[in-house]
């Protein structure tokens, strides 16, 4: 079974990595930092396992493991913490088992062995539960061209309903994923409102809005020179966001 382990401290993953040293059954295959480097080094080594930190800096592990959730053949991930007031969001991250630092030998072999012959309820809890998910991600994860990529949150501008997709707008681009609209209004109904069926806003970035010639409401943004319109529904709870804004 190949390894990944992800901890800030590289003092803790020598000791996992010794920790492991005489179990021939499991190879270390990489390492990482934090939670953008694991998802990175995911990609290229494709590791069964993933021993993966809390509390790291970037991307939590919280965060990192609803990333590796997603993808169409996710690693088993254990978390291993000196914290143990992560437990809830750690399971609701499919993780297959939760270790406190310092780790015992013992207890580290059963987690991997539970890892690595997952049952049958394990494996169709891969998938995240629409309703269970953690609302604590810092980046949006797309896959383009085989690549996967993190588009930070704070760079995104608006998301639009296209067909059975989602189209992400932002500072670099335009990227398409398979989530509603309705679960990310959901997630991140603090950050973004809804200004249409079809239309999710980045609130931080709304410059304002006015009503065009035929007398229709529309959004202008602050960094880019688009206008998106604003159906009779959703107009009060925008003029709310703006006089919240205001205050």
């Amino acid at each position: 079974m190949k390894i990944l382990i992800v901890d800030d401290e590289q003092l803790a993953r020598i000791r996992l990595k010794g920790l492991l040293q005489d179990h021939a059954q499991y190879e270390v295959v990489g390492e990482a930092g934090n939670g953008k480097e694991a998802i990175s080094i995911y990609e290229q080594l494709k590791p069964d396992i993933v021993l993966m930190d809390i509390r790291m800096p970037g991307m939590d592990g919280l965060e990192a493991a609803l990333h590796l959730s997603r993808l169409d053949n996710p690693p088993a991930v254990i978390f291993v913490t000196a914290y143990n007031d992560h437990a809830l969001q750690a399971f609701e991250a499919q993780a297959v088992d939760y270790l406190l630092k310092p780790v015992r030998e013992e207890r580290l072999l059963q987690a991997l062995e539970r890892a690595s012959r997952p049952n049958q309820a394990q494996l169709m809890s891969v998938n995240v539960d629409e309703d269970n998910k953690p609302a604590s991600r810092t980046h949006i994860m797309v896959k383009t061209h085989g690549k996967t990529h993190l588009i930070p949150l704070i760079n995104i501008y608006y998301f639009q309903a296209d067909q059975k997709y989602t189209l992400i707008h932002h500072r670099d681009g335009k990227a398409l994923f398979e989530e509603s609209l309705k679960s990310l209004e959901a997630e991140f109904g603090s950050r973004f409102v809804r200004i249409h069926r079809n239309a999710l806003v980045a609130v931080s970035c709304i410059s304002g809005i006015e009503k065009n010639k035929d007398g229709q409401w529309q959004l202008h943004f602050k960094d880019i020179d688009e206008r998106l319109e604003i159906s009779r529904r959703h107009l009060s709870s925008v003029k709310a966001v703006l006089q919240q804004l205001a205050t």
